[in-house]
Formats: structure tokens, sequence, C-alpha cells
């Protein structure tokens, strides 16, 4: 979805441009919501479905299809996070290298592994996350 500023058209004022923080140790709503979205993924969903996979689930229903998103950036959030949610601190050093590759930084990975883990200690604890 696009946005036309039609302010400058009709004589008014623009909005002033929104920046970024130079050091970034937070996650934007998108990339919070793929962390949120992880909580529920298991951990099949970091392989490729295989064909056969793919053919029963043509045929009998249930294939949800490739949980890989789209951008490799997200992708990477989203495979550390279904780890994270799924072992804790127990990533795979692959995986963090992956997730500092597209970009992550060292605060980031703390943050969301944190953030993780409180999650993980309410829900054994019968809170409710936020």
């Amino acid at each position: 979805m696009a946005y036309l500023n039609f302010s400058e058209v009709q004589g008014g004022t623009a909005a002033p441009a929104v920046t970024r923080p130079t050091a970034k140790s937070g996650f934007s709503a998108l990339e919070w919501s793929v962390v949120a979205i992880a909580q529920k993924d298991r951990l099949g969903s970091l392989n490729k479905p295989g064909r056969m996979s793919v053919a029963l689930g043509a045929i009998f229903g249930g294939f949800k299809g490739d949980p890989t998103l789209a951008d490799p950036r997200l992708e990477a959030l989203r495979r550390i996070a279904v780890l994270a949610w799924h072992h804790g601190y127990a990533v795979p050093r692959n995986e963090i290298h992956a997730f500092h590759a597209t970009g992550y930084t060292a605060e980031q990975y703390e943050t969301l592994m944190a953030s993780i883990s409180r999650g993980r200690s309410a829900l054994n604890q019968g809170k409710r996350f936020r």
C-alpha cells in the first residue's frame, strides 16, 4: 500500500520525516510479530517440506505450505526465534552467525533472547505472557 502526501499539493505543511535511531538494540513492530508467531511454530517448520509431504498434503489436506518467509532478514529472525522458544539459550552457533549475517546486532540478539526467556518462564509458571 502506497502513501501519497497531498498536503504539499494543497499548500499545507508536510509531516516531519521519521528517523531511525543509530544504535539499534530493539526490533520493529513487524519483527516482534515474527517473534510472536514463531512461538507457535514447530521445530519442523525450520526444514523445507519434502515432495512427499507436499503431495500427501495436496491429496489429504492439512498441508499449510512452506513457512519460510520471503524476506531473508525476517526468516533469520524467525528461525532463531523458533529455536529459542523451543530450546532457550541453546541455539546452534551457525544460526547465530546467520542471524548476524543478515544485519542484526549482538544487542538485538541479547534483547531477543531475554524477551523469549521471560516468555518461556511466564508460560512455565502458567501466567499469560504479553
